[in-house]
């Protein structure tokens, strides 16, 4: 035996719309004055918002070259992680991981004047040069992880056996000789 449908069912496919609750019913959030509040006087009109001023405009600039600035050290626990959790040994995942690791920052770096040019003007360039220098030393940290990661890998050559290739071999000052018989 099937049951019927549910009442809210049968409302929509006969074309009832559902009942809305009075407008008038629901009270306004806090802080807000709807225009019914204002009884008696005329609806007034929210002020124009003000122009900015140069030194606004230049602060808010240097806000966000420091934000652009400290974004790779962001980067940095998620690499690290990253580097972590992709292990030591020579696959796909972990080389590609490596590489990115170099390319990034140095791209970065290559690129640091275009990525802050549009917030360089004649008043923030002075504090450019120390947001710059920071962003660089960021992306220098990210290379430095690279480095680590690659020797974590055994990549680097920096243990003397590494070298054998251009070692000569040792001549002894004496040599011992034992004796067969007795």
């Amino acid at each position: 035996m099937a049951h019927p449908p549910p009442k809210w069912v049968v409302d929509l496919n006969r074309g009832i719309p559902p009942k809305a609750k009075n407008a008038a019913s629901i009270p306004d959030p806090p802080g807000y004055t709807s225009s019914k509040a204002v009884s008696g006087k005329q609806k007034s009109q929210a002020p124009a918002r003000k122009g900015r001023t140069p030194e606004e405009t230049q602060t808010l600039k240097v806000k966000k070259a420091w934000e652009i600035a400290l974004g790779p050290a962001k980067q940095l626990p998620m690499q690290a992680i990253m580097g972590y959790m992709s292990g030591n040994s020579l696959q796909i995942f972990s080389i590609m991981m490596v590489f990115m690791l170099f390319k990034n920052p140095l791209q970065a770096i290559a690129q640091t004047n275009t990525a802050f040019a549009k917030f360089e003007s004649a008043g923030t360039r002075g504090q450019m040069l120390g947001i710059k220098a920071v962003y660089v030393l960021m992306q220098f940290l990210l290379l430095g992880l690279g480095v680590y990661k690659v020797n974590s890998m055994g990549l680097l050559p920096t243990t003397r056996s590494d070298w054998l290739a251009w070692e000569s071999e040792r001549q002894p000052l004496e040599r011992a000789y034992f004796a067969f018989g007795q």
